[in-house]
């Protein structure tokens, strides 16, 4: 038997070689086949496609999306055999994202310029000697590339051996631990084991301020917060020093990072180099639960990600939003979350005939305000909405005040007599993302660089891309980009509307020209005027067509669209000077002095701040932490806050504080839910009802009367002093309170 199979192996070669030949001779056509036909052609089969052409549709990498603005320009590359069309000047690295296939990369960032020095991008790309960065190499018709084959993985396994070489085992004490690109790619792409023996380098920490934290000998070099620096936030405060394994990142002289948006480079270093100082050692990122909420510091509303354990916010982060913020958020922003838990209001108090307050119940304290509100003239019943407030309170405040007869509600940083009838007389009608179509922008009593961050960002982005060009109007300050300081009151204004100003043939030469006026104007008593020859220079320069609106207000406050789509505005200009019942809803910025002595003012709020110290009684509400609420943005987009942590103490929600004191004074809301109180302000303004949706605002200005005001000619004024410090928030941290000290040096 086992002779037999022995003889019947030994002899099947032969018999298959005679039958071969006897086919060959039947059908000389037939090619000799053999299992790997790349070893006897390798230019036949790099001919053939790698794949069948029905390939199943792969989703792009983290939604990756492509734009061909020429569908003619699009072209075809292969990436692991699967076709994929992408427009021409897209790199391989961009291909590959598209084609659903990530690549590791440290140094590239999508919004930053090319540095091509960490080499962890490598693949393959066929008919070239050696793997290419993958990041740097443009993509070209038919390119064929590669991603996982032995010569990629090997060469980023070396890449990464490299990499490690001189890094720290600090893991366990680093603060980037668990979010970590360094970690994650050594896991996927790095080899097992490490041969190098020698003694590591290591590297003096630098001191960039109070808000980012460097342990620079964890630094691979990548160069982003270089370029983050020089490129986004537009400071030259770092650079790399030194060359082979002496270089290091680090300020030229010894000094802080100065920028408004410092705390950015600590999301874009891929490893623990640069971290926040606030949070170090705070807790690690798999202990917190994040909140997907917006900010309300300033007026644009920033996408931001609230990271909370327990009742306590832990730290804030950027949540990527293409049409607001990008992926940057203001340091203010980042860091101002420890004021939500100092000087906090937990309880109603009265103040008592020693003037100390004592706390009392929800019930006394509500009827003591209902008694009062009762015993005082209608027309002497004003309310004023705080910079912080949300669309839902404001709508029940100004319902309640209706109520009982007063028409004298207003908000914040509007000014005593605001123009609400026209919406594009208040917004950012061009919208943030629109700024970067611009070729001119004239900024008109507005400071952005510390007033609106991000759009700052947006104009510096403009001007660095397409060389546009900027005019001043307004006090000297510190821009981060090229512009032309052109007077500091209406004096210059006056001149460009004249068509006598230098600037005017810029404005009239320019396809897109921007007028960005600063919502501080609102303030003067000539702001009408002012207006007026903004808009005659508007219609000198065609700054409103149908195809582009670059007539621009540049809102403060987070609270002043929707109060003003929401008809806060007063009847009285002198209503404050004639009060006898104040209701401040978290208003902290208003000038006490003006108010009568013997009025009776109200404080509802969720921080012990300027106005406390007025207040007969105080209502504690919620912050914008541990609410849900409406805001709409300068740009007209409306966007909510969702609660992340719980409330403090006995506080309540806004509303819900103005709802139960109007079932007290006899005149009770007809709403009890937020979804009830939202179909309210639907019939009011319908804009605030679509979330995450901006309505574009009708532009006439036929609609508007003939003025005949006078222009004062006194200079504009700085609408912020402080950047660090604008509310009851900012002003109870005890971070923005160390910026303030040490970087603006007050």
């Amino acid at each position: 038997m086992g002779l037999g199979l022995i003889a019947s192996r030994a002899l099947r070669p032969a018999i298959l070689h005679r039958s071969s030949r006897v086919l060959a001779s039947q059908n000389p056509i037939t090619r000799t086949i053999t299992s790997t036909p790349e070893l006897k052609n390798p230019e036949a089969a790099t001919a053939q496609p790698d794949s069948p052409p029905d390939l199943p549709p792969r989703t792009p990498v983290a939604g990756a999306r492509i734009h061909f603005s020429k569908p003619d320009d699009a072209i075809e590359v292969f990436v692991d055999g699967y076709p994929v069309k992408i427009p021409k000047g897209m790199t391989v690295l961009q291909a590959c994202e598209v084609a659903g296939v990530d690549i590791p990369r440290f140094c590239y960032h999508s919004r930053l310029s090319i540095a091509g020095n960490c080499r962890m991008c490598l693949v393959e790309v066929e008919k070239s000697p050696k793997p290419v960065a993958s990041c740097a190499m443009p993509a070209l018709p038919g390119m064929k590339i590669k991603t996982s084959t032995p010569v990629a993985k090997k060469a980023r396994e070396g890449v990464m051996e490299f990499l490690l070489m001189n890094h720290p085992l600090d893991c366990p004490i680093c603060d980037q631990g668990g979010e970590c690109d360094l970690q994650d790619q050594s896991m996927a792409f790095g080899s097992d084991r490490g041969r190098f023996t020698d003694m590591k380098r290591s590297v003096v920490d630098k001191n960039l301020g109070p808000l980012v934290k460097t342990v620079m000998t964890r630094c691979i070099q990548c160069t982003r917060c270089v370029r983050f620096a020089t490129e986004v936030a537009g400071v030259q405060d770092l650079g790399m020093l030194g060359r082979g394994s002496g270089e290091e990142i680090g300020t030229y002289v010894e000094k802080l990072m100065t920028s408004e948006l410092s705390g950015n480079v600590i999301d874009i270093c891929p490893v623990g180099a640069l971290t926040s100082k606030p949070f170090a050692f705070k807790a690690r990122n798999w202990e917190l639960k994040g909140t997907e909420t917006i900010d309300v510091t300033d007026a644009v509303g920033s996408n931001i990600r609230i990271d909370s354990r327990g009742p306590e916010v832990m730290r804030i982060l950027p949540r990527l939003n293409e049409d607001i913020n990008e992926e940057w958020i203001s340091d203010k922003t980042r860091f101002c979350y420890d004021g939500l838990k100092r000087q906090r209001l937990n309880d109603p108090m009265i103040r008592g005939a020693d003037g100390r307050f004592k706390p009392v119940s929800w019930r006394d304290a509500l009827a003591v305000v209902a008694e009062v509100a009762h015993q005082v003239k209608p027309k002497e019943i004003v309310g004023i909405a705080g910079q912080l407030s949300d669309a839902e309170s404001m709508m029940a405040l100004k319902d309640f005040l209706n109520k009982m007869g007063s028409n004298n509600v207003l908000c914040e940083g509007n000014g005593s007599h605001p123009c609400a009838d026209l919406r594009s007389g208040y917004l950012l009608n061009s919208n943030i993302a629109g700024l970067e179509k611009a070729d001119v922008f004239l900024l008109v009593g507005t400071q952005p660089r510390v007033e609106a961050p991000m759009v700052n960002a947006r104009i510096r982005k403009t001007v660095q891309a397409t060389h546009a060009k900027v005019g001043y109007i307004g006090p000297a300050t510190d821009f981060n980009y090229d512009h032309q300081h052109l007077g500091t009151g209406p004096q210059t204004l006056l001149e460009i509307a004249e068509g006598r100003h230098p600037f005017c043939s810029a404005i009239l030469n320019a396809k897109n020209p921007a007028i960005v006026v600063g919502a501080g104007l609102f303030e003067r008593g000539d702001k009408d005027a002012i207006f007026a020859a903004v808009e005659t220079i508007a219609k000198l320069g065609k700054v409103i067509r149908p195809d582009w609106n670059g007539l621009n207000v540049l809102l403060l406050n987070a609270a002043q669209a929707a109060a003003l789509d929401l008809g806060l505005v007063p009847e009285s200009s002198k209503s404050i000077e004639s009060a006898k019942f104040l209701y401040l809803m978290g208003a902290d910025d208003v000038n006490l002095e003006k108010v009568p002595d013997d009025a009776f003012v109200v404080y509802q709020g969720h921080h012990g701040d300027q106005s406390v110290y007025r207040a007969n009684v105080i209502l504690p509400a919620a912050a914008f932490s541990e609410k849900e609420g409406t805001y709409e943005n300068t740009e007209g987009c409306t966007q909510q806050t969702l609660p992340a942590v719980p409330t403090v103490g006995d506080s309540r929600d806004d509303w819900k504080i103005i709802r139960a004191l109007s079932e007290v004074a006899g005149v009770q809301l007809p709403y009890d839910t937020l979804g009830a109180i939202r179909s309210r302000i639907k019939t009011l303004a319908p804009n605030l009802y679509n979330m995450d949706e901006r309505e574009a605002a009708t532009f006439s200005t036929s609609l508007k009367p003939e003025l005949s005001e006078k222009m004062s000619l006194s200079a504009f004024g700085s609408a912020v002093e402080n950047f660090y410090m604008t509310d009851s928030i900012t002003r109870a941290s005890k971070i923005m309170a160390q910026c303030s000290a040490t970087l603006l040096k007050k």
